[in-house]
């Protein structure tokens, strides 16, 4: 007699179950690191492969990354020359990813290939860094997509994802100008409504929903993790070009907008005096808030906007690795 369900059908087939489920779906990590995303088995089949592969943000499509034959494993593409199998015992198909980059974040699965009874789990690979909103010296919406997304890349970033600015936006992030995010929808963070900004509706992340990413012009919300290098602070009156000179002399560089971010959100970079970036902008960091630092309650990282770069008025955030 066959198996049937409450509504008289057959009931589907649970067929054996290989894989054994994470304890954590998310798995936490920061840029440079190594990490390693877990996949095990409860027992063999007689014979499989193991494929890993990268779910592309809105896009329907996978990425492999590595491809199992027996003991031998085989990497594709620019992830799979920093991918290894783990194989700490017989049963381990865990994925090891070294030099941890921005563009690393996300969904990725793990496929027991077997061809009677495939089946795969999927893991998320989740950077903790921080979310900074950029505009260029022309002013706020001047980006197309296409435009946000290499503004992001030049500044040690890259676009943010719908997940990284909800988190900032928990953490005290408070933007009334509306910014590209990966996934190609324009959205801002607000946490006290008000009238200006959207209205004196409910906080919330606030949406223009799906955008003409050639046509439309916002501004950026981009991402960047955890440095390998350090950002420190020459004093002096300085133009940008002497900035640069500056920085030159100490072995370094004019620190981009994402270094001094993640110096602040990472290495607790207080200093209350403005410095040039490299991109001509002036900014400085606040891990403690007092009056005479900006003024503004929280911490953060100010700026003064894009002086012109002949004016000899501020010193300069270097970064060296």
């Amino acid at each position: 007699m066959k198996d049937t369900n409450m509504s008289g059908s057959r009931a589907p087939n649970p067929g054996p179950h290989y894989l054994l489920p994470p304890i954590h779906e998310v798995i936490h990590s920061r840029r440079g690191a190594t990490t390693t995303l877990p996949c095990v088995l409860g027992a063999p089949p007689p014979s499989y492969k193991v494929r890993w592969s990268k779910v592309e943000p809105g896009e329907l499509r996978e990425t492999p990354i590595l491809i199992t034959n027996g003991p031998h494993a085989r990497g594709y593409g620019p992830l799979g020359g920093r991918a290894r199998m783990r194989r700490g015992h017989r049963l381990d198909a865990s994925l090891v990813i070294a030099g941890v980059r921005l563009e690393d974040e996300g969904r990725y699965r793990c496929e027991l290939i077997n061809g009677i009874e495939d089946e795969s789990l999927a893991l998320t690979l989740r950077l903790e860094g921080v979310v900074f909103p950029y505009q260029p010296s022309r002013g706020r919406y001047q980006f197309n997509y296409y435009e946000a997304k290499q503004a992001c890349e030049e500044q040690d970033g890259r676009l943010a994802t719908y997940a990284q600015l909800y988190q900032a936006w928990t953490e005290g992030l408070d933007w009334c100008n509306a910014g590209w995010l990966l996934e190609g929808s324009v959205r801002y963070p607000v946490l006290t409504a008000r009238a200006p900004c959207g209205g004196r509706g409910r906080p919330g992340i606030r949406s223009y929903g799906p955008r003409d990413r050639k046509r439309d012009r916002y501004d950026a919300f981009c991402f960047t993790s955890a440095l390998s290098g350090h950002v420190f602070f020459v004093p002096g009156r300085l133009t940008l070009s002497e900035a640069h000179a500056a920085c030159r002399r100490r072995g370094a560089v004019v620190a981009k907008v994402g270094h001094l971010y993640a110096a602040w959100k990472f290495s607790g970079l207080d200093q209350c005096d403005g410095g040039w970036l490299a991109d001509g902008s002036v900014r400085f960091p606040i891990t403690t808030p007092r009056p005479r630092c900006g003024g503004l309650p929280d911490p953060g990282v100010r700026s003064f906007g894009f002086p012109r770069p002949q004016q000899a008025a501020y010193g300069t955030y270097c970064y060296s690795e």
